[in-house]
């Protein structure tokens, strides 16, 4: 009998910056063992986790906390990226996805999946069409793991002071795996009675 699944989403808040830092650090090492130069230049960092505060206190970052209350994972919403998406591209009709990192220790429960079944219902519920990523240029296996969970391919853009550009979107309300659903986790009430359902913030434009 499959075991019940511990693992939900919540908001990130200022207190989980610490922790947050130590994913992106974990991430940086991993992909450094994998053959990549994927966030090897510090001013790209610098830049990032300064953007990633910035999410944080207008509630675009979320995490995903394990029974314990540890963060296993995270992900951005944010607007579009005008480096890389065209008015052409109608970018009023897509969620765009940032920062989808997951724990080496909690690899193996499908979080990044998950994750992003949830993201494709938020933007199916907000009426829109896509889902949306750009990834770095040279990560073929990152290329390689979106295209398995029904990214496709939509060009590559190489604006020359960005190592990103690799665009892909899948439809909105797709799931890889709708039966294991990435719940939104539930709060305590604010004077201490039943718990209470946390909003999900909609993104203008």
């Amino acid at each position: 009998m499959k075991s019940a699944q511990t693992e939900y989403l919540r908001p990130a808040a200022a207190e989980d910056v610490p922790a947050l830092l130590a994913l992106r650090a974990e991430a940086e090492g991993w992909l450094r063992t994998k053959g990549t130069d994927q966030w090897s230049d510090p001013e790209t960092g610098e830049r990032a986790i300064s953007k990633w505060r910035a999410s944080i206190d207008e509630g675009r970052a979320w995490v995903v906390v394990g029974e314990s209350g540890e963060v296993l994972a995270t992900v951005s919403r944010g607007p579009v990226d005008r480096d890389f998406w065209t008015d052409g591209d109608h970018p009023e009709t897509a969620l765009y996805l940032y920062k989808l990192m997951v724990a080496r220790n909690a690899s193996g429960r499908q979080l990044g999946t998950r994750v992003i079944d949830w993201m494709s219902r938020l933007a199916a519920l907000e009426g829109r069409t896509w889902v949306r990523i750009d990834t770095w240029r040279t990560n073929t296996g990152l290329h390689a793991y979106y295209e398995r969970l029904g990214f496709k391919h939509v060009r590559t853009e190489a604006p020359s002071h960005r190592r990103s550009g690799w665009l892909a979107q899948r439809p909105a309300g797709e799931l890889a795996m709708p039966e294991d659903l990435l719940p939104v986790g539930l709060q305590e009430g604010r004077y201490g009675g039943a718990a209470s359902r946390v909003a999900v913030p909609h993104q203008k434009g």
